[in-house]
């Protein structure tokens, strides 16, 4: 820890307190130390001891029950707003400040991340709008949930889907021209009354050809209308080519470093670490003997290290249990 900028911690309250590694006895060793925290629900209230993910940080921030169709159920967005923009961004975000900070005073602190208090802060625009009365809590009636029909997903004639968003009059435009729609009959588009009908016509129009068709379509215009591709398609899209959005390393493909540096760009330059590869070089680093760290290894107190045959690998983690 003396050695370190920043710690970073993710258990639930109290374990770090436990181990002797709370943040007071690290900030006492390392006063410039900034001590990264990160909970479900915080590390205050009578939900703080409780297990949870992202599911239920989304449910109990009123995120989830905005999200899906109307009439339907509320529908998990897979885990990407509490963990990974919840607490993994907000958390980088405060280390970058807090770094930043230290740096000029030459102090350390504590930056407390709770997932639930990070999908409130994401959820504020639509607070404001619901305060203004511009946002109604049902379900796929609203301006960004599906309700409007400038906004939203259509099925193809094959079964493919195509997403459409031109919140503007002149992108709105473009896309009537490229259904082929009169304009006259979408004259009061912000109306929310009119939207079931307006929706149904734009709908039965993308549904009378395949998807390619309205990718051709609207490949250069500005009417906000996309494909929605697949997990396995997303790579071989003409425009993730160009920019060299996905690449592939070591034997897997995945998302190149985001974001891009001017003078300092990101690269892969090796795979993730398997359990146990790199534990002996860190231990020997912190100080630990050889003779440590074989007891510790054979203890199961550290993982196995590369090599060892799976059926001594699980021997020790079952003597560990």
């Amino acid at each position: 820890v003396a050695g370190a900028d920043a710690l970073i911690e993710g258990f639930r309250p109290g374990v770090m307190e436990r181990l002797g590694l709370g943040p007071e006895v690290c900030l006492e060793a390392h006063p410039r130390l900034v001590y990264g925290r990160v909970t479900g629900w915080g590390r205050t209230g009578p939900l703080a001891p409780r297990a949870g993910h992202d599911i239920n940080y989304l449910a109990l921030s009123g995120a989830l029950d905005a999200i899906g169709s109307r009439g339907g159920p509320p529908v998990p967005p897979l885990n990407l707003v509490a963990d990974y923009g919840g607490g993994a961004m907000f958390l980088a975000f405060g280390l970058v400040c807090a770094l930043l900070e230290s740096a000029r005073s030459g102090k350390g602190q504590i930056v407390d991340v709770a997932m639930t208090d990070a999908v409130a802060s994401l959820m504020t625009a639509f607070h404001g709008l619901r305060e203004a009365g511009h946002w109604r809590d049902e379900r796929g009636t609203n301006l960004l949930d599906g309700g409007a029909p400038f906004y939203g997903t259509f099925a193809t004639l094959d079964g493919g889907f195509m997403a459409v968003g031109p919140i503007e009059p002149a992108f709105f435009g473009q896309l009537l021209t490229g259904l082929g729609l009169r304009a006259e009959d979408f004259a009061d588009r912000m109306s929310m009354q009119h939207w079931p009908q307006l929706r149904q016509a734009i709908a039965q129009a993308f549904a009378s050809h395949t998807r390619a068709h309205w990718e051709t379509t609207f490949e250069t215009s500005d009417a906000c209308v996309t494909p929605v591709l697949s997990l396995g398609e997303a790579s071989g899209h003409p425009h993730h080519i160009a920019r060299g959005t996905y690449v592939r390393f070591n034997g897997v493909e995945q998302a190149a470093p985001t974001p891009r540096f001017s003078r300092t760009p990101g690269s892969l330059r090796r795979a993730p670490p398997r359990a146990g590869e790199h534990g002996r070089a860190l231990l020997a680093q912190c100080g630990y003997s050889t003779a440590q760290i074989d007891r510790l290894e054979s203890l199961g107190v550290m993982a196995p290290g590369i090599g060892v045959p799976p059926h001594q690998q699980t021997t020790i983690r079952q003597e560990t249990t």
